[in-house]
């Protein structure tokens, strides 16, 4: 691997919050097969570190990611004509990297710029967006003939509803900060140059509760909406999926309310998860 390839993708620990950073501005971040593979294995890392317990996830140099890096497509030694089957990739894996990968704690996208084409299934990928002010969704690769293989067209219509995606993936048209925080697309709306600080003291604040219990809920909600085949499903999968944190982490949380911590819905506590 190249020296210049190596740094495609840059990470860097901050407690228990890793942050994660595609590092080709001159391309406005756009992915290519290197930064794809790099990604993926930037997710890895995260997911198999017991210490890191959220991550975030954005682009250096003003902008989230402006989707595939359609040189590397249209040039031979790109992907074009030689994307394999889903069932040939790795599980998980797609052009933009981990983009099928069902990741198993919270990422947080912090949006500055441009979150277009792939750059909009990777923002989607995640669990919750942090967006700039001056922030531009959209799915611009319809003008060229690219499809969504990332995806795109299985999460966008569940986080804000087929009519809405519909008008995205059909129009390719721009979205700007305020559209998407209005329709559910973005979680919070910031300053210019906010995006990545307040996705890291989000990540951090999530990573400050009873983790069990957190992800547990969470698997609870990805099921509901992808995997059970009816409400009387989802109701059995979630009420499976919580018992067993009672005994762990619910008796303890319980003791400290009654002792006095968090009443009057206060948040302050800095780390309830070190007391259990």
């Amino acid at each position: 691997m190249s020296q210049n390839a190596s740094r495609l993708v840059e990470t860097e620990t901050i407690g228990n919050v890793f942050l994660i950073s595609i590092n080709r501005p001159e391309k406005r971040n756009a992915v290519n097969q290197e930064t794809a593979v790099q990604l993926y294995e930037a997710i890895e890392k995260f997911e198999a570190s017991e210490d890191l317990r959220a991550a975030v996830l954005y682009g250096k140099g003003g902008n989230f990611c402006a989707g595939y890096d359609l040189s590397e497509l249209s040039s031979a030694q790109g992907v074009g004509g030689s994307i394999p089957e889903a069932d040939l990739l790795p599980k998980g894996r797609g052009p933009m990297g981990p983009s099928r990968k069902m990741i198993s704690k919270p990422v947080i996208a912090a949006v500055s710029g441009y979150a277009v084409a792939g750059g909009l299934e990777l923002a989607c990928m995640c669990d919750l967006r942090v967006v700039e002010q001056s922030a531009i969704f959209g799915v611009f690769c319809r003008r060229f003939g690219v499809p969504l293989i990332d995806g795109g067209t299985v999460r966008l219509p569940q986080m804000i509803g087929l009519s809405r995606a519909l008008d995205m993936i059909l129009t390719g048209r721009p979205v700007t900060a305020a559209e998407a925080l209005q329709m559910g697309l973005a979680n919070r709306v910031v300053p210019v140059g906010a995006a990545l600080g307040e996705a890291t003291k989000l990540a951090q604040t999530i990573s400050n509760f009873p983790q069990e219990c957190l992800l547990r809920d969470r698997q609870s909600a990805f099921n509901s909406c992808f995997d059970a085949a009816s409400l009387e499903e989802a109701f059995k999968f979630e009420y499976n999926n919580g018992l067993a944190v009672i005994a762990k982490e619910s008796v303890a949380g319980a003791k400290r309310f009654v002792a006095g911590e968090g009443h009057k819905g206060s948040f302050s506590q800095d780390s309830p998860s070190s007391k259990l």
